[in-house]
């Protein structure tokens, strides 16, 4: 479908509700491009390191999205955005025909329900999830999917061009479709780019010259340039996490079962990284599955 113009950029009063690893470059994006931006963490302090950049910190979600124009949602899992929208008050205190744009990632039935919901209050959403990690937020060359209606899409395209490059997949729930498409790919693939640099360490090959061997090839990838670069360098520090990418391999499972779909592969990687995490590599890089798989095979 069509691809959100970079070109209309009106200034917006936005709320970003969770300020974590994405929400923070995110958000100083917005605030950076001239956006009017209120925002609200469960832990204030991280809201907090947005002051410099001209943003508002609320004290509640209700708070934070007063008068806004659009609400933006990063939040841990499906749970939480209900939650903060429901349960918090975010929803009820929304302006009439606000757009909410949840950019968790979270379940595709999750995410209509919660379109659903807020429907019935008079308010507009869409499932606008992201891929690109938090160099992408920073960049702001994120790939954002999203599921709505084709006026809210219109409606949102100033602030997704500040963000990166969004195109709507289709209705409610496509978004979180495509993200969770987006994340079965990825993390099957650093399994396949930690097992074989893995297997040619084991056959006495160095792993750092076969990954630039095969760059350029067939073989090549993003995930082999930038995860195959944390796996030779053993550097594992959290950029995206084991524990969110279990998550996500979990809800692709789920909604697989939901539309009577066998994903063999995606269910063997699923006990991967479930073994990875209960060996504690759970709040590692995703690229930490080498390490369990070179637990696996006795290599260090």
């Amino acid at each position: 479908m069509n691809p959100a113009s970079p070109d209309i950029q009106p200034s917006l009063r936005i709320a970003v509700l969770g300020i974590g690893m994405m929400g923070q470059p995110m958000a100083r994006r917005l605030c950076q491009a001239g956006h009017a931006v209120s925002v609200w963490n469960r832990d204030r302090s991280k809201a907090e390191r947005l002051l410099d950049a001209g943003a508002r910190v609320a004290a509640s979600p209700a708070e934070a999205v007063a008068g806004a124009d659009c609400v933006v949602t990063l939040l841990t899992d499906g749970a939480a955005v209900a939650d903060v929208l429901f349960e918090q008050g975010a929803a009820a205190a929304m302006a009439p025909g606000a757009l909410l744009i949840d950019m968790s990632s979270i379940m595709p039935s999750q995410a209509r329900e919660h379109a659903s919901r807020l429907q019935a209050l008079g308010l507009h959403h869409l499932d606008a999830p992201v891929s690109g990690g938090t160099l992408g937020a920073e960049q702001g060359t994120l790939a954002i999917m999203v599921g709505g209606e084709a006026a809210d899409f219109a409606r949102a395209a100033p602030l997704f061009a500040v963000l990166g490059r969004a195109t709507q997949v289709g209705p409610h729930g496509a978004g979180q479709l495509a993200k969770l498409a987006n994340q079965m790919i990825v993390g099957i693939t650093i399994g396949a780019v930690a097992e074989a640099l893995l297997l040619c360490q084991q056959g006495g090959a160095d792993p750092a010259q076969v990954r630039a061997a095969i760059s350029g090839g067939f073989a090549d990838s993003r995930i082999l340039q930038v995860h195959g670069e944390r796996m030779v360098g053993r550097d594992f520090a959290k950029r995206g996490s084991m524990q969110v990418q279990l998550k996500d391999m979990r809800n692709a499972l789920a909604t697989a079962a939901e539309l009577g779909f066998d994903a063999p592969i995606t269910g063997l990687f699923e006990q991967l990284y479930a073994a990875g995490v209960a060996h504690g590599l759970g709040e590692l890089d995703q690229s930490a599955l080498f390490v369990e798989l070179a637990r696996r095979n006795g290599l260090q």
